[in-house]
């Protein structure tokens, strides 16, 4: 899938990826915006950048996002 920058998301799991860190664990439930999907590099494999409401912006990778719209 293909984040856009500006897209709702929310953090439904924790990701297969092995840039996942434990301490995401704890936005998971969590929604936000894509502030920066890094579509410049166009790598489906990139994490992206998300701010999430009231944690403050993170990059996660695009396993555990799903778009809310």
């Amino acid at each position: 899938m293909t984040f856009r920058k500006g897209q709702r998301v929310e953090l439904f799991r924790e990701s297969r990826d092995e840039s996942w860190e434990a301490y995401m664990r704890e936005y998971i439930g969590c929604h936000g915006v894509v502030t920066d999907p890094d579509t410049s590099i166009n790598d489906p494999d990139a994490l992206v950048e998300v701010s999430l409401e009231g944690k403050g912006t993170h990059r996660f990778p695009q396993d555990c996002l799903r778009p809310l719209e």
